[in-house]
């Protein structure tokens, strides 16, 4: 049974959240923003009206955030009474307690992703390590644990490139995660090299291997957003898709390999983006689908370079080697540790099946970005 005080701690964090998210000052942008969505000409310019209606939701979603949390602490501090008059049973009162101080654990880790990317959907890619099929396989697990996550949460999950492995497992794959809230702003504390530890299943000496696989999360754009790609920049290369799918698949060149000499603004430095996509069976959605994953890659970098200036996040990419690992995952000793937060699980099924979230908020709550939109 809860005390007085674990209910007077629930009331006060949701007065908090009153004033953190200024939620009177958000009903009132609310109705004015509604309000422009009526008006008679609002889709005569679709691209506009789009992104008022993100901007409309976008607003909606705190307010009913901050309405939910209310009315679980308003059905908690009912039930409270009641039991002390013996109307209700004491596991109502725990219930409801539960469901109260997870639904304002949400919100407050949601209040954490002020970055003006964070709502955004994301692209995560993931790149198998040296070691052959350990690695591979490696790669292909941490791709079926962000899918669960995606799937738990909500999100929609397109694979727009995969290279399968040699034997086993897979080289590398590009997943888009799109549809839920915050993809962005949740995944992006994947970014880095995960570690596994493990007795080997493709050993004869059943031998305690370690392997590699490196996690990129960038921030997907829509239609929404304007971002300049120079054309001469771009060459195009087309090559048949593998894979199951019929003889369409092998006989023509579907497949589309798109390479943009990326220059940097500030040292002058050039590097080439390579981006393979094999996502349709027809070549022009391919190259629009290869189109959008560069801007995606392209705003990401300006992003990471406005955010380096402010000094707000860790950059660059790691080798994948001893001693770049943001997470180790240690099946053997039943233990996942993440090395930037100290927060760590017995949990390695769980874990593994995509119940990610304590790292999740762990890291958000270590290396918060106050950057508002």
């Amino acid at each position: 049974m809860i005390t007085s005080d674990q209910l007077k701690d629930v009331l006060e964090r949701v007065d908090a959240l009153h004033r953190y998210l200024d939620i009177d000052k958000k009903k009132i942008e609310l109705e004015e923003e509604e309000l422009r969505t009526q008006a008679p000409d609002f889709w005569d310019d679709p691209k506009r009206a789009q992104e008022q209606m993100k901007k409309v939701k976008g607003i909606q979603r705190w307010v009913e955030g901050y309405k939910e949390v209310r009315t679980l602490a308003d059905e908690l501090q009912l039930a409270f009474d009641f039991y002390h008059e013996q109307m209700v049973p004491e596991e109502e009162v725990d219930d409801d307690y539960a469901k109260a101080i997870k639904a304002i654990e949400d919100l407050e880790l949601k209040n954490m992703l002020r970055q003006k990317e964070d709502p955004m959907d994301c692209v995560l890619k993931i790149n198998s390590g040296a070691g052959g099929t350990e690695s591979q396989d490696w790669a292909q697990m941490l791709m079926r644990m962000y899918m669960r996550w995606a799937e738990a949460h909500g999100h929609t999950v397109k694979i727009s490139d995969l290279q399968e492995g040699d034997e086993a497992g897979i080289k590398s794959v590009t997943m888009e995660i799109e549809g839920g809230e915050y993809a962005y702003g949740y995944l992006k504390s994947e970014n880095g090299v995960h570690r596994l530890v493990r007795v080997s299943p493709f050993n004869a000496q059943g031998k305690r291997m370690t392997s590699f696989a490196s996690v990129f999360v960038t921030p997907l754009v829509d239609d929404t957003i304007e971002v300049y790609v120079d054309p001469s920049k771009v060459s195009w290369d087309l090559f048949r898709s593998g894979g199951a799918g019929g003889q369409n698949v092998n006989k023509v060149e579907t497949g589309v390999r798109l390479r943009y000499q990326y220059v940097d603004p500030d040292t002058g430095e050039e590097e080439e983006i390579l981006i393979e996509n094999t996502e349709s069976r027809k070549q022009l959605e391919n190259r629009n689908n290869a189109m959008r994953l560069l801007k995606s890659q392209l705003y990401d970098r300006a992003m990471k370079k406005r955010l380096e200036a402010k000094a707000k996040i860790e950059a660059g990419k790691k080798k994948i080697e001893w001693g770049s690992q943001i997470r180790s995952y240690v099946f053997d000793d039943r233990r996942v540790k993440d090395h930037r937060t100290g927060y760590q699980t017995t949990d390695v099924d769980g874990v593994m099946d995509g119940k990610i979230d304590g790292f999740i908020k762990a890291y958000l709550m270590e290396f918060p970005v106050s950057e508002e939109e």
